[in-house]
């Protein structure tokens, strides 16, 4: 979670480094609405012994030329039908539109501001040992499968599409790096995005755990959900591609990608229609929902 210059340096040098082998970031809801992390099994390395995440991530991801077209990653051989059903497209109605003036945020303890771009000579740097593509692979799968919101808005859902791309984006699954604006981990959240969000949610997720790395950043993303959410589309959080048209600030998928990168005082202000003002980086996450990768892991 942090400013667009930033994550880009993770990200090349994290596509880099993986040849030899990046920051996140407020509904008064009670602090149990987020269910405490769940233990994951530690999974062996790929059967040809190379550690996950060994892959390496295009630098630039080819766009989708219209962010109004449905992700079409082509599902594994190993996906079930059941997983490879397409649900039906939501009809677009005038009430999916962002407001033109958003209403009143709902929340006024809001998350700190992301920090001031680092240096593009700043490389990133490492600590501890790094989670192997089946670990951050099931990190990520529980983050997305969550119900972040079960009291005040449980239909508010993670697309495992989003959370994966966002995490490829921001540190070629890395879970050990830390940038050099000091995002940690899989999600690169910022040590005190990862404070604020424990206190907010009565939480105690460790940054330095892959596991609760993906958490926070599920979290975050779902916060920005319901925020975004209540402020420009009267409490409709979908985050269906099928919403959005080719203007970036179109639909709510598109902001809340935009928020995770440069904060949500960037993308949702009030009295102001809703902005994208990192298009560039919501154009590739957008294009890794679809053509990532890490989408066959």
């Amino acid at each position: 979670m942090g400013r667009g210059g930033a994550r880009w340096g993770v990200a090349v040098v994290a596509a880099m480094l993986l040849l030899t082998g990046g920051g996140c970031a407020t509904v008064d809801t009670p602090a149990a609405e987020v269910p405490a992390p769940v233990a994951l099994p530690e999974e062996a390395p790929d059967a040809a012994g190379e550690p996950s995440g060994s892959t390496v991530p295009q630098e630039t991801p080819s766009a989708v030329e219209s962010m109004g077209a449905a992700p079409k990653a082509t599902p594994s051989a190993s996906a079930s039908p059941s997983a490879t059903k397409r649900s039906p497209k939501p009809k677009r109605t005038t009430a999916t539109a962002p407001r033109a003036v958003p209403k009143p945020p709902t929340e006024t303890k809001v998350p700190p501001a992301p920090p001031k771009p680092a240096p593009s000579s700043c490389e990133p740097s490492y600590k501890g040992d790094q989670a192997s593509r089946a670990q951050a692979k099931a990190a990520l799968t529980e983050a997305a499968g969550r119900t972040y919101w079960p009291t005040s808005a449980p239909d508010i859902s993670i697309p495992l599409s989003l959370i994966k791309a966002t995490a490829w984006q921001e540190s070629g699954w890395q879970s050990n790096i830390v940038a050099c604006d000091g995002g940690i981990g899989l999600m690169q959240v910022m040590p005190d995005t990862a404070t604020w969000m424990n206190q907010r949610f009565g939480q105690s997720y460790d940054v330095w755990d892959h596991r609760d790395n993906a958490y926070l950043g599920g979290t975050y993303l779902a916060w920005l959900t319901k925020y975004i959410g209540d402020m420009y589309f009267d409490a409709d959080y979908r985050l269906d591609a099928d919403l959005c048209t080719s203007e970036l600030n179109s639909c709510l998928l598109n902001a809340v990608i935009a928020a995770y990168n440069y904060g949500h005082g960037a993308v949702a202000r009030e009295g102001q229609p809703l902005t994208v003002p990192n298009p560039s980086y919501v154009r590739n996450v957008r294009a890794l929902m679809s053509e990532c990768v890490c989408l066959g892991f």
